[in-house]
């Protein structure tokens, strides 16, 4: 009897053991819309200069199920969006704290104004509605638009901020190819500087020639000898002339080149550097010697030996075991900066730069050893 009573219970409980199983991968579906509500205080004036935030609410769009929903908020000048722009903070909430300031640069960008004096100083009305979409970006939907009647907003530009990148293209190693073009080193701490160690000898009978850039491309940003600023000491040490827009170096050899980056406006100006090879071994390899000296100044290779030579540290005098405070270390020296700001050093063969990174590993040498360096190659040994 109690066997065929458990048989009973289990023949009953078949439906809840499916539904359960159905449960675990519910199947999403896409609604038509959802709901972006009207602010309560849409009837007064949303001054985006001396507001930091709108605050928007919305319901959670009927996906069948209760999902994480990634939304965006869109803006237009027009109820129609026949032309809008989405600001480029998300949130994870159905109430949203909207930067003021990224709903005016958006305007600004939607009325196609370029000039201050142009914008417009009384209220003008903006809609506003949201796209959802779940955590994986799929099926997205958008609410309905809601008007916002007087917004008055002013003329905000983005931010100017520093490159990421500068690359050095020439008829040098990279001969104009911006996929070998070199991409300098950013300096630690100070954004918008670079560095690169370089050969800038002959080719042929041609003096090198170059330009830099911000990204691997001739997209119109490229500046060379018009357009950037170079000191006279450069200008002597390098020999450096005009030719034809690009930077032409009368004086071949290997160089330290840097670029400065500064803002003036809402334009970029290049301070470019030409200083001479410079390259220092650090630490106790050096016997405790931190940065430029004299003593522990590599050898520059020979400009007859071309691009692709070694830089030779001075024997190692001190004990380089790879411990926190020993090691071997090397770095060049820029104004303005201390010596580990542009260190590297090498790891299994190959060059590896500090740059915006954290501290590099310690690498251990022995006494009477020496460090060489391939800038061209990115190379590198202890031996």
């Amino acid at each position: 009897m109690r066997r065929i009573y458990n048989l009973i219970i289990l023949i009953a409980s078949l439906p809840l053991f499916w539904a359960c199983e159905t449960d675990e991968h519910p199947t999403a579906s896409t609604p038509d819309t959802f709901i972006l509500n009207t602010p309560p205080y849409v009837s007064g004036i949303y001054d985006l200069k001396n507001t930091e935030t709108i605050q928007l609410t919305c319901s959670q769009p009927a996906f069948g199920f209760t999902a994480a929903t990634t939304y965006r908020v869109q803006v237009a000048t027009k109820s129609s969006f026949a032309d809008f722009f989405t600001l480029s903070t998300s949130f994870i909430s159905a109430k949203m704290d909207v930067s003021a300031t990224e709903v005016a640069t958006a305007l600004v960008g939607l009325l196609g104004i370029t000039d201050e004096a142009d914008f417009p100083t009384d209220p003008f009305p903006v809609y506003i509605r949201l796209s959802a979409e779940l955590s994986d970006g799929s099926h997205q939907v958008l609410s309905n638009i809601i008007e916002l009647p007087k917004v008055k907003s002013y003329f905000a530009l983005e931010p100017m901020v520093m490159p990421d990148n500068i690359y050095l293209i020439g008829n040098i190693t990279n001969n104009w190819d911006w996929n070998a073009a070199t991409a300098m080193v950013p300096v630690y701490g100070t954004p918008g500087k670079f560095w690169c160690v370089q050969y800038l000898g002959k080719t042929g009978d041609n003096n090198a020639e170059m330009k830099f850039n911000t990204a691997r491309a001739w997209d119109g940003n490229d500046f060379g000898f018009a357009t950037a600023v170079i000191d006279d000491a450069s200008k002597a040490l390098a020999g450096i002339s005009d030719s034809g827009g690009n930077i032409a170096i009368g004086n071949p050899g290997w160089y330290i080149v840097v670029v400065i980056t500064e803002v003036s406006g809402r334009d970029y100006i290049y301070h470019v550097q030409f200083l001479p090879p410079n390259v220092y071994l650090s630490g106790n390899a050096a016997g405790g010697v931190w940065g430029a000296g004299d003593n522990n100044l590599f050898a520059a290779p020979d400009i007859s030996l071309g691009a692709d030579a070694d830089f030779v540290s001075p024997a190692f005098i001190g004990d380089a075991a790879g411990d926190s405070d020993g090691g071997v270390r090397a770095s060049v020296v820029l104004a303005g900066q201390e010596w580990w700001h542009t260190e590297f050093m090498v790891f299994s063969g190959n060059l590896i730069y500090r740059g915006t990174g954290n501290d590099q590993d310690r690498v251990s040498g022995s006494i009477g050893q020496k460090l060489y360096i391939n800038f061209t190659k990115g190379t590198g040994k202890i031996e």
